[in-house]
């Protein structure tokens, strides 16, 4: 089927694994053992953890390597917008490379050094073009220019004449792959015709630039399988046939070609890696654990590869000898570490590996792994002045049942110091979007400042979140906004008991499908909660599939079924028409370019409390989408989140003071 070009290197691979490796990490189930640390040298209301001071720490985006190994592009919003930086691969001061007032994201380096490739949106819009940057000059050229086409996630073939990337029109369901001719400025398909529901990602080119591997997922996200296409004839062909539901995700190619290393829960129902043999379409597990592994990139040479395992939130980097099986954990501090780079994580040469660490006390960086010592250096530098790790908490893991008794719920339970157990105190349930995503132990903002305001915050992993199976991740289909909001309240329930709080004085928040549950929770339990924040939420099922992005269109109609089969669950699953029940104040924010969740959306919600004389507070952001992006929209954003809560549902005074 393809062309191949041996290599000295032979890969041999075993293909057993033992069924669970990985060590599982303990958690409170007790509520009375979540205790406040005492801290003589912090305060509340401390100046340093302000909304300004922690929304300047930088954010660090994604990265590349040059292929020369001795600088890094990164983005980053050190200048309040995220544009593509340099910075000296051993560390040092990093040098702004675009400016511009339009995020930028996914920067590529090209095999020459001359471009590096990267796409950008106008005011979160989510309508990408690809552009190309001169890292020596500066010079910047839009590829694309195409005002209703989204191109997103540029690759280069590798010997640069190509740049790969996935692309939808904006009335489409369907991503298809492209391939750009640099020399010709032309636009070769690559996939054409896939059906509406399906959409194709991540292209991955093989060594001699033949192939491009890449993804095709199903609108629900319970199914998909990966391609390998041919460049010159554009056909592809199926290398993952299964039956029923199975995941397959295509992660890298073997410098052979032989290989593809993937991403698959066929083994066990959980996310876990392998090698599938392209001329055979077998697949070698590397690993068989029942936690959420995702496998990374080969080393250049092929000996290794390298994955990442998520542990109940905390997430590791592994390297693994295929000739040997010998795997090493690499030595990181706790957290969520990710490898970093477009292309791949190791340098080009081999010798080091790239990678981003972003713990509940540091925001995140970019670091370097020397392969031969065991040892990193940190190459990014994103606290600012008189921001301190040690001043801000971590979390405890907890566990805590269902409300139905049929699953284990996981959270994270934020404590300010010096907290006194006197039934007084106020908290936050903070609720993630997704909800095919999950609350880990990284380093967050807004809940650092409002932990430090006197507030205790838990962040439930309610079902459907990812990091814990196929069968966890999937219980809600077809009943969002049920059996993931009654988790949702049992996360209250569980931090009731704690006995540090007053019982009505507890507060509900989250972000886009956390702000509809948000707006579900306020509706369907009124008298649970003291305040709402749902932010960029959406709150009519019907009108939302109107809407919407039309892959997104896709997905609720994946989940949630057809509306005027389902009219009766889609009703009772809309808080606009439980909105008469609402009993706490609520404050709602959304982004005026906002493809996912509109701002019409809350709009509904304003119009229909103000008539009915309830007390809301509303936000618009004309130039955001769906994640603000802009530095000053940020801080203002959370500054009137804080002083809306604390107007509202004032935090218990600690009485502490720093010591002389």
């Amino acid at each position: 089927m393809r062309s191949l070009i041996p290599l000295a290197i032979v890969v041999f691979i075993s293909t057993f694994a033992a069924s669970q490796t990985l060590p599982v990490p303990q958690a409170i189930t007790d509520p009375k053992q979540i205790t406040s640390k005492p801290n003589a040298n912090v305060e509340q209301n401390q100046q340093s953890l302000s909304i300004e001071k922690l929304y300047m720490t930088r954010q660090v985006g994604r990265a590349s390597w040059s292929p020369d190994g001795k600088t890094i592009a990164f983005v980053s919003n050190i200048s309040g917008r995220n544009n593509l930086w340099l910075v000296p691969a051993e560390g040092g001061w990093p040098t702004q490379l675009t400016v511009s007032d339009q995020r930028q994201t996914a920067p590529a380096w090209s095999p020459d050094g001359r471009w590096i490739a990267y796409m950008s949106d106008y005011d979160g819009d989510e309508q990408w073009d690809i552009f190309i940057v001169s890292p020596k000059t500066g010079q910047v050229v839009n590829l694309t220019h195409t005002r209703e086409i989204a191109e997103e996630h540029p690759r280069w073939s590798p010997d640069g004449r190509y740049l790969a990337y996935a692309v939808k029109p904006k009335t489409s369901s369907v991503f298809e792959i492209d391939v750009y001719d640099m020399v010709m400025r032309d636009v070769k398909h690559i996939t054409t015709g896939t059906p509406a529901g399906k959409l194709n990602d991540n292209p991955i080119w093989s060594q001699d630039g033949k192939w491009i591997a890449y993804t095709q997922e199903q609108a629900k996200g319970t199914d998909s399988n990966i391609f390998v296409a041919e460049v010159t004839t554009g056909q592809s062909f199926l290398l993952t046939p299964h039956q029923g539901e199975q995941i397959y995700r295509a992660n890298d190619f073997s410098p052979d070609g032989k290989h593809l290393l993937l991403t698959s829960n066929a083994a066990n129902g959980y996310d876990n890696v392998g090698l599938l043999d392209i001329a055979t379409k077998r697949i070698s597990w590397l690993t068989k654990d029942k936690w959420e592994t995702a496998g990374g990139h080969f080393s250049p040479d092929g000996e290794h590869v390298t994955w990442t395992a998520n542990v109940e939130g905390n997430t590791d980097i592994y390297l693994h000898e295929l000739v040997t099986g010998k795997t090493t954990a690499l030595p990181l501090p706790r957290g969520v570490n990710e490898p970093a780079g477009e292309h791949s994580a190791f340098s080009k040469d081999g010798a080091c590996l790239l990678y981003n660490h972003n713990g509940a006390t540091a925001p995140g960086d970019l670091w370097v792994y020397q392969l031969a010592t065991g040892r990193s250096h940190q190459v990014t530098q994103s606290l600012v002045a008189g921001v301190h790790s040690e001043d801000m908490v971590e979390p405890f893991l907890v566990h805590y049942p269902s409300r139905d008794g049929k699953w284990t719920i996981s959270a994270f339970v934020y404590v300010p110091y010096n907290m006194v157990r006197n039934g007084l105190n106020a908290a936050i349930v903070y609720v993630h979007g997704g909800p095919a995503s999950q609350s880990v132990n990284s380093f967050n903002r807004f809940i650092q400042h409002m932990v430090n305001q006197g507030y205790m915050v838990i962040a439930p992993n309610y079902r459907g979140s990812t990091g814990y199976g196929k069968e966890f991740q999937q219980a809600n289909l077809f009943d969002m906004g049920g059996g993931d909001l009654q988790d949702v309240l049992a996360a209250a329930d569980f931090i009731k008991q704690t006995g540090y709080l007053d019982p009505k004085k507890v507060v509900l928040t989250g972000g886009s499908y956390g702000g509809y549950l948000t707006m579900m929770g306020v509706t369907k339990a009124p008298d649970v909660w003291a305040a709402g924040v749902p932010m960029v939420p959406f709150v009519n099922w019907f009108t939302d599939i109107q809407n919407e992005d039309p892959v997104l269109q896709q997905s609720d109609l994946a989940t949630m079924g057809d509306p005027e089969k389902n009219k009766a669950l889609f009703h009772d699953r809309s808080p606009i028409f439980f909105v008469d029940q609402i009993k706490a104040p609520l404050f709602l924010l959304a982004g005026g370019n906002d493809p996912r969740c509109p701002a019409e959306e809350s709009q509904q919600v304003i119009d229909a409390i103000k008539k009915r004389g309830g007390v809301v507070e509303f936000k618009v952001y004309a130039n955001e989408g769906h994640g603000f992006a802009r530095v000053e929209n940020q801080i203002d954003a959370y500054q009137r989140v804080s002083g809306f809560l604390k107007a509202h549902v004032p935090p218990a005074d600690c009485s502490c003071s720093l010591t002389e």
